[in-house]
């Protein structure tokens, strides 16, 4: 037997004011679908054969092993790759790759230029890959892949983020895991000078990273004072991705 029903039921208490609404922790990507972007597709597309191609033209002037231990090169290598990946999504209108990729790569092909055209442009003797021993001249093979590598496709990578990419991506968390490649790299760069004999010319690839000349104490610092200008560039791209202005905000 079921109790009888009540004549008056009992009013509800008022609510207080309208619901406030959180902010969700989902970002807009996940509920609005990506759409097709040909144009920034086709500028990526350019940028990884100008990466290849620069990457190509220094094997063609040099040995293999000695071009591709640059750090330039290589950086040249996974932007050409990141872009590639980046232009079939955008093609596709497919999710963009993740902040943590991008932001690396971008800083790795910075860095590799701002060293180049601060500390190696104008050294003596002059900086070549190949292991020339006179300054390359002007619009010949050298001297166009040197340019191609350090201030062409850093230029264009930049003009893709400044552009292209949709802004407040990047973490401050993401700038310390930056730097385990470069640190990486300068234990690959030490471990090779060591199983080299001191006569080979591609022993020591970088002159402020020469042991045999400043040894291991000064050649340490002075990787210590690189690596702290490569996490200081890492936190300036977050600072400046949270505060530059967006223009593809709602188009990812």
């Amino acid at each position: 037997m079921t109790a009888p029903i009540p004549r008056e039921i009992p009013d509800l208490p008022a609510v207080p004011g309208p619901p406030l609404l959180l902010p969700a922790p989902v970002p807009a990507t996940a509920v609005v679908a990506p759409v097709r972007r040909p144009p920034t597709a086709v500028f990526r597309l350019l940028i990884a054969v100008a990466a290849a191609a620069g990457v190509a033209l220094e094997l063609l002037l040099g040995t293999p092993a000695r071009i591709l231990s640059y750090f330039s090169v290589q950086a040249n290598v996974l932007l050409a790759v990141v872009m590639l990946l980046s232009a079939r999504r955008a093609w596709r209108a497919r999710r963009p790759l993740p902040s943590a990729v991008t932001g690396a790569t971008l800083l790795y092909v910075v860095i590799s230029a701002l060293v180049y055209h601060l500390l190696l442009a104008h050294t003596t003797p002059p900086f070549s890959m190949t292991g020339a021993t006179t300054a390359p001249e002007r619009w010949h093979a050298q001297w166009a892949a040197l340019q191609i590598l350090h201030t062409l496709v850093p230029a264009a990578a930049l003009l893709d983020w400044l552009l292209l990419t949709p802004g407040a991506r990047l973490h401050l968390r993401q700038a310390a895991a930056w730097l385990l490649y470069p640190l990486a790299y300068l234990a690959f760069l030490l471990t090779r000078a060591a199983f080299l004999p001191p006569s080979d010319p591609s022993r020591h690839l970088y002159p402020f990273l020469d042991v045999a000349a400043h040894g291991y104490r000064s050649t340490l610092a002075n990787a210590l004072l690189l690596g702290l200008a490569i996490y200081a560039l890492a936190v300036l791209l977050v600072a400046l991705d949270h505060a530059r202005p967006a223009p593809v905000r709602h188009r990812v």
